[in-house]
């Protein structure tokens, strides 16, 4: 469906006709591979991105070698503006929930409960910020998948806002366009060089409410723990086996019992048992670590350690082992200096009609690390909710009001017409 603008220009899609036609492809990422991306199927929403990214005129258009699909709007002809600006977004969704056959329907949420399907209520009881959306027409599950919001409703929102700044002839600086792959499983800036993106600023549209953006995340780490037992027929096995599995369980159970994701909110942070396997012989203990202060952060990995070091003390040494690595750092303090972009991004969502809220991010985002490397770029809502479930939904009129929000933004770094 074409839209007319005010000025007269036409816009060929609007942007929830461009997030329903992202979310028929499906883009779940994995954990578990080795390639880059680590799904081939990333690959096809990424390539009618370039495509659709050329189809506006877009130059400089390309994939690189990890499916990343670059594009550049030059800037307007004579106008000065405060440094380039990268737009980004991710591809992929979260391998925890099916995104094969998104079956989305609209449906008006006047605070009663929503059968989506397949025995799945979606509740405001069970989701009190439910409340905060009554009387908006809200595109939901059929239960069986997650929608894709997070994060193709932040594509949409670009490529939409892209759109309609071509078709307005409003003057802006140079932007630089940027759909990662493999955000949810946290390698999306793999093959990224902040150098050859040549930008000075940025923002990951990658958010969750309407209105919420985000400077704060978690310092992240992931951390495997192997357990090796000694094996034995059990009706010999007294005082010769060791059970991998049981000491396993045991190691668990000397870590902080509310230090988990369900007993933590705002800026608590977490050890989070994910997933774990085993038996006699061998086990493995897979956990994420996170927490938005650095020593406490430092302090939950030596508690994982200190765990592993009693088990290697009541049944001997080389009994547990622990692998843990760093994966994200928060991004606050190297935010904090460029106060600019968040001053920026409240005066945009007031000048939608937006009431504007910083929260912390109870995770990361591609922009965490790309400030890391050196491109400050704080987080925006898509006006998304319930995030990689089947519970997920999003607001017909936040994809409406965020392309605008973005078109504020850019307008902002305008320095001369």
């Amino acid at each position: 469906m074409k839209k007319q603008l005010e000025n007269g220009g036409i816009l060929i899609m609007t942007c929830k006709e461009r997030f329903l036609k992202y979310i028929a492809v499906s883009t779940a990422s994995d954990e578990d591979s080795t390639e880059s991306p680590s799904t081939t199927r990333q690959l096809e929403l990424s390539r009618r991105l370039a495509e659709e990214m050329l189809s506006l005129g877009l130059k400089n258009v390309h994939m690189d070698s990890c499916g990343n699909a670059i594009g550049t709007l030059p800037a307007t002809e004579g106008v000065k503006a405060a440094g380039t600006l990268a737009l980004v977004a991710h591809v992929d969704t979260s391998p925890a929930a099916n995104g094969e056959g998104v079956n989305a329907r609209e449906v008006l949420y006047t605070g009663e409960d929503i059968e989506l399907g397949h025995g799945v209520i979606l509740s405001e009881k069970q989701f009190p910020a439910m409340k905060d959306v009554r009387g908006q027409v809200l595109l939901v599950t059929d239960g069986s998948t997650l929608l894709g919001a997070d994060d193709k409703a932040g594509v949409a929102e670009i490529m939409t806002a892209v759109e309609k700044l071509i078709a307005s002839g409003a003057p802006h600086g140079e932007l630089r366009i940027v759909f990662t792959t493999d955000e949810e499983v946290g390698r999306g800036t793999e093959g990224l060089d902040v150098k050859e993106l040549a930008c000075d600023w940025g923002y990951t549209v990658d958010g969750g409410e309407l209105g919420v953006y985000e400077y704060e995340n978690f310092n992240a780490a992931a951390a495997l723990v192997r357990v090796h037992g000694v094996g034995i027929h059990p009706g010999s096995a007294k005082n010769i086996m060791k059970n991998a599995a049981t000491i396993a369980m045991e190691l668990h159970s000397l870590l902080p019992a509310d230090q988990v994701p369900e007993k933590t909110e705002g800026y608590e942070g977490f050890i989070h048992l994910t997933d774990m396997s085993g038996d006699v012989v061998e086990a493995e203990l897979h956990y994420i670590i996170r927490d938005h202060d650095r020593t406490l952060f430092e302090e939950k990995k030596a508690c994982l350690r200190a765990a592993v070091e009693e088990i290697n003390c009541r049944y001997g040494d080389g009994t547990a082992e622990a692998d843990i690595s760093d994966t994200y750092y928060n991004m606050r303090e190297k935010i904090e200096p460029h106060r600019h972009l968040l001053d920026r991004a409240e005066a945009a969502y007031r000048a939608c009609g937006v009431a504007p809220r910083t929260e912390a991010i109870r995770g990361g985002t591609d922009g965490a690390v790309l400030t890391w490397m050196g491109l400050p770029c704080p987080n925006l809502s898509t006006g998304g909710y319930n995030y990689h479930g089947v519970h997920e939904f999003i607001p017909v009129d936040s994809l409406a009001v965020m392309p605008d929000v973005l078109l504020e933004i850019i307008g902002s770094f305008v320095e001369n017409v």
